[in-house]
């Protein structure tokens, strides 16, 4: 019997979303977006986080003007509760994600072994 492999998928969506990872991560998530300033600052990091991947996706070099604007950035939204724990929620989702891929690449790993 064939396995269709999207049912799949779309089963293990429904399990991210019911998890309490997912779940966490939505609250923390929510209690950012009801406080102004804390959205307004970690909109901010976000948008700076998405400039230095695009910039390194690119291919330029990122200078150190940038990486130490960037890590008092992190200091700076660290300081923020409400933030700490959205960025610990993510951390957390990301790990989760990650070991779904060690385990969804598992047949192409056996496969091909470990390069």
């Amino acid at each position: 019997m064939a396995v269709n492999l999207y049912d799949t998928a779309y089963g293990l969506e429904t399990a991210i979303r019911q998890s309490d990872e997912y779940r966490h991560l939505q609250e923390a998530y929510i209690e950012v977006n009801k406080d102004p300033q804390a959205k307004q600052m970690f909109d901010q990091f976000r948008q700076m986080q998405m400039n230095l991947q695009q910039k390194q996706m690119m291919g330029q070099n990122i200078s150190e003007q940038e990486v130490q604007q960037a890590q008092s950035t992190v200091a700076l939204v660290q300081q923020n509760q409400k933030i700490a724990k959205l960025m610990e929620a993510e951390q957390r989702m990301s790990m989760v994600i990650g070991e779904l891929n060690k385990i969804i690449m598992k047949p192409l790993e056996d496969l091909y072994g470990n390069m």
